[in-house]
């Protein structure tokens, strides 16, 4: 027989406080906004351990900090690999993917469930970690120490053509979610949304339901956004180009799709963009990044268009082209709203974050031009390309205290 399982119990006043971060690894927005707080969390607590459970891409970008990623991340099972597999040309039924991703979520909650039998912490954080949240409020006395939330979005909402049935169940979701957080406040320590108020959609959160504005503003506290840099360290763009290899002539065009595998159609189709975008602007030198989920390998290469994989800080990057074409993620765009570049963005259909939380934040900023992937074909890319080039752009300040903000705000549960 196998030995018993040992359990050694440390005084918390012997000790360093220990916080343990689940980061979600839809993207990479997630992981840059949370590097960032945990830097202020320490300025705050210099004594603190932060252990991550994360999966890739995330712990891509931890590794790259020396970040201590626990070992049990190992046995989380991929949910970027489910939400990549439930993805058709450039469209991503997200509400639909998440429901039929339990036993995922129920796997990777027994992972977290295993990691805080065994070792002792002092504060859980949760950015976007469903599972966390989820099985916490449904298993309420498995909350053993203090727990802080973190999101950018409030509220499923149901696509247009998902008829009733799909406005029934989104609108079922958000009253099961209502009910836990009314029966059980005490899971949630502190639930914090990654931006204002202004920010919330306006809609309800279905028939009978409350608005989502107001609810939100009852059970969270706002930290403003958080985007893990400074815009003003880019005040002199021209430096910056020249520290990135960027010839003050030439027109910069970033194309990415941030950090998970369901951007591929997009990168062809503007691919097939360039050779038209280039005629109606010579000096234009596009660049592509996949990102750590797309092999370059896997897109036709033309001449003068360059691909790139993973790019370290892509949002130096961002901060210093000309223009920039992406998918309707909220960190990529926010990246672009906070250095004031013109850029174009491209909504996965079906994805209702992309359509709607996102689409109604980046016109609170007055930000970016949004084209519908079924009438974009490579001429009108191109052109628009062309016309966001020349574009003086009046977008709304993005705030760069929003990191500091929600680690005081985590700190106060500490």
């Amino acid at each position: 027989m196998p030995a018993p399982h040992k359990q050694r119990w440390t005084r918390g006043r012997s000790r360093r406080k220990r916080a343990l971060y689940v980061s979600s690894p839809i993207g990479l927005g997630h992981a840059q906004r949370d590097i960032a707080i945990a830097d202020e969390l320490r300025k705050l607590h210099p004594d603190l351990e932060i252990d991550w459970l994360a999966q890739h891409p995330v712990t891509t970008v931890l590794e790259k900090r020396g970040e201590r990623i626990h070992p049990a991340s190992a046995h989380l099972a991929n949910e970027s690999g489910h939400i990549e597999s439930e993805c058709a040309e450039h469209d991503l039924h997200a509400f639909q993917a998440i429901r039929r991703m339990d036993e995922i979520l129920l796997a990777n909650f027994m992972v977290f469930h295993d990691v805080n039998r065994d070792e002792q912490y002092d504060l859980w954080i949760g950015d976007e970690a469903w599972e966390l949240d989820y099985y916490l409020h449904e298993n309420p006395e498995q909350k053993q120490t203090p727990y802080v939330w973190l999101t950018d979005f409030v509220g499923w909402l149901p696509m247009p053509d998902g008829g009733e049935r799909e406005a029934f169940v989104t609108a079922d979701y958000n009253a099961e979610m209502i009910e836990h957080i009314a029966r059980f406040p005490r899971v949630r320590d502190r639930a914090i949304f990654v931006g204002n108020d202004a920010d919330i959609v306006p809609d309800a959160f279905g028939p009978d339901l409350p608005f989502i504005r107001d609810w939100t503003k009852e059970h969270y506290d706002f930290s403003g956004y958080v985007t893990g840099f400074d815009p003003a360290d880019f005040a002199d763009r021209a430096a910056l180009r020249a520290s990135l290899g960027y010839a003050p002539d030439e027109r910069v065009c970033i194309v990415t799709v941030g950090g998970s595998g369901v951007g591929t159609h997009l990168l062809q189709r503007v691919i097939a963009a360039f050779p038209a975008a280039k005629r109606r602007v010579p000096a234009l030198r596009m660049i592509v990044v996949t990102g750590p989920r797309i092999d370059p390998m896997t897109l036709p290469h033309l001449e003068g268009l360059e691909v790139r994989a993973y790019v370290p800080e892509l949002y130096r990057h961002l901060a210093a082209c000309d223009v920039a074409v992406v998918q309707g993620g909220l960190t990529t765009t926010m990246e672009l709203t906070a250095t004031r570049r013109p850029f174009l963005y491209v909504p996965l259909r079906h994805h209702f974050e992309q359509n709607f939380h996102v689409r109604h934040r980046l016109a609170q900023y007055g930000a970016g031009r949004c084209l519908d992937f079924d009438t974009a074909d490579p001429d009108t890319i191109a052109t628009a390309i062309a016309e966001e080039l020349d574009r003086d752009v009046d977008y709304r300040p993005v705030e760069t205290d929003g990191a500091a903000h929600a680690a005081a705000l985590i700190a106060e549960v500490l």
